[in-house]
């Protein structure tokens, strides 16, 4: 397996329940690390606890294509390249369709499969340029297996899966590796809000799921894992 040790990583949701834990794994493992969010507080807080200077810290709506380009500055001013980019940004909208607003399914499509295509679009010519990155994406279960309720949801993550899959194939003659990992029903602040009876105490635990993408940034030079599916041990009761 690849050490993350002196990896130049930047980690996008930072401030989610994959997404923090998944920075402190990562740093913990010596990478160096860059973290990104939307949430400027919570984000200060985040990198508090990671002991990350303030150049290394950039609050970002990552759907507003002049944010990226700024993310991308900043990132680029710190580290000279980039090894690994882990999104695990995003957003959860699950609603019948009579109560879907157009709103709601347009900032689903603008914040799951938007900025992850703004994402690629500055961070991939970096790679390009060393023939080699890690690029892991988490459309969740949701993006494989479609449930009632999830259309925009379901929406935009087959099309980070579908437009992931197909950057894949343009990066052949390159060691850029893309990964997808499908979760099945995680214990995050994903479903604080949304009105669906489960059990959360039988999901995959954050930190569990953050094990499972700092063991995929890790993948050895001979291979790449294309995909990963983690599902729950037990069904949900909805």
């Amino acid at each position: 397996m690849e050490s993350v040790k002196g990896k130049n990583i930047l980690v996008t949701g930072a401030t989610g329940g994959i997404g923090s834990k998944t920075a402190k794994l990562l740093a913990a493992g010596g990478a160096n690390l860059f973290i990104t969010a939307r949430n400027a507080e919570k984000l200060t807080a985040v990198a508090a606890e990671l002991k990350l200077t303030a150049d290394k810290v950039f609050a970002a709506d990552l759907s507003v294509p002049a944010q990226v380009t700024q993310l991308k500055e900043q990132f680029f001013h710190v580290y000279p390249s980039i090894d690994i980019l882990v999104n695990a940004a995003g957003i959860g909208i699950i609603k019948p369709l009579e109560n879907l607003t157009e709103e709601d399914f347009l900032q689903t499509i603008h914040f799951n499969l938007f900025a992850p295509f703004l994402l690629a679009k500055a961070f991939l010519p970096a790679m390009k340029n060393e023939k080699k990155g890690l690029i892991i994406n988490i459309p969740g279960v949701l993006g494989k297996t479609p449930m009632a309720g999830a259309a925009a949801y379901s929406a935009s993550k087959y099309g980070l899966t579908g437009m992931m899959q197909s950057i894949r194939e343009e990066l052949k003659r390159t060691e850029i590796r893309i990964t997808n990992i499908f979760l099945g029903g995680t214990d995050s602040p994903f479903w604080d809000h949304i009105d669906l009876r489960v059990q959360r105490e039988k999901m995959i635990q954050a930190h569990e799921a953050a094990k499972a993408v700092w063991f995929l940034c890790q993948q050895p030079a001979s291979a790449v894992v294309s995909e990963m599916v983690l599902q729950p041990f037990n069904h949900q009761a909805i």
